[in-house]
């Protein structure tokens, strides 16, 4: 095949899409540049529809893929091992074969050898709020060790992402199976708690007002509804939280599920439950099988 893909006429290949509004729970530090003596965060800067500048912080899409790839290679499986191990795939040492859990996604690459295009593709992550990071000393430059004639440590400083900011994120699944998708959404949730380039790490899904998670799952062959985008313009939550639930609930609103011709979507509590059914498959399928 000119694709490198099996034909499987039993496991139709779909697009999946999942996007979701994150809450950093504690501070982040999410690493972007190293001036002296102080660790930066990443920032971008844009700006508004009125014209205003500003700087948000921001969780790259690259960063969280690379966290999802992980959560797969380190991911258990019942004989013992690491996926990563039994499949002989890593990082930078991808297999990039076709039938890998891990690249059949995400993708591969033997340098000189042998490519496999991922099929995952992430964006997002910029801040709503317009919080700029906050500065904290800390007693050790991480990129050196004390010997043993200085006993003083270097004091340095590390920018951190305030708790509290929320982060809109889109994961979107270019013709998958719903096993292969069944990776990515075990990838996406196993790795909210482990987000972030230093101590501490994590992420949790936000919530609206009325409890329901800021999450959609959308599988189709046409894509219908409006897709739930914030624009990086938007720096007040409940602005942020509203569109989000506006652009979800179309064009159906008095629903969390929403079928149409070739399309299907899932809203909130509906979502999250759909994202973990596909992750109990995936470790029923993958990880548990003999």
């Amino acid at each position: 095949m000119a694709t490198g893909l099996s034909e499987d006429k039993n496991n139709p290949r779909l697009h999946f899409d999942i996007y979701a509004i994150l809450e950093g729970s504690q501070e982040l530090y999410l690493g972007h540049e190293v001036q002296v003596n102080v660790n930066l965060v990443e920032t971008v800067k844009l700006t508004t529809k009125e014209g205003q500048s500003i700087e948000k912080c921001y969780i790259s899409p690259t960063k969280r893929r690379g966290v999802e790839r992980r959560c797969l290679i380190w991911a258990p499986v019942n004989s013992g091992v690491l996926l990563g191990d039994k499949q002989n795939c890593g990082i930078p040492d991808t297999c990039a074969q076709p039938d890998c859990p891990i690249c059949a996604s995400y993708g591969g690459l033997i340098a000189g050898k042998k490519t496999l295009i991922g099929r995952v593709t992430h964006g997002g992550g910029v801040a709503i709020q317009e919080i700029y990071p906050e500065e904290k000393q800390r007693a050790m430059h991480p990129s050196r060790l004390v010997n043993e004639n200085e006993k003083t440590p270097i004091p340095f400083k590390r920018q951190y992402n305030q708790p509290g900011i929320l982060y809109p994120v889109y994961n979107h699944a270019l013709s998958v199976t719903d096993l292969e998708f069944a990776a990515v959404c075990y990838a996406f949730l196993d790795a909210l708690p482990r987000i972030g380039s230093g101590n501490p790490k994590g992420v949790a899904i936000a919530e609206s007002k009325d409890l329901m998670p800021l999450l959609v799952v959308d599988r189709y062959l046409v894509p219908k509804g409006k897709r739930p985008v914030i624009s990086p313009s938007v720096i007040n939550p409940e602005v942020a939280i509203e569109e989000f639930m506006r652009f979800a609930r179309t064009p159906e609103t008095n629903t969390d599920y929403i079928q149409l011709p070739h399309f299907e979507r899932w809203i909130g509590n509906q979502a999250l439950e759909k994202l973990q059914e596909y992750s109990s498959n995936f470790v029923e399928t993958v990880l548990q099988a003999n």
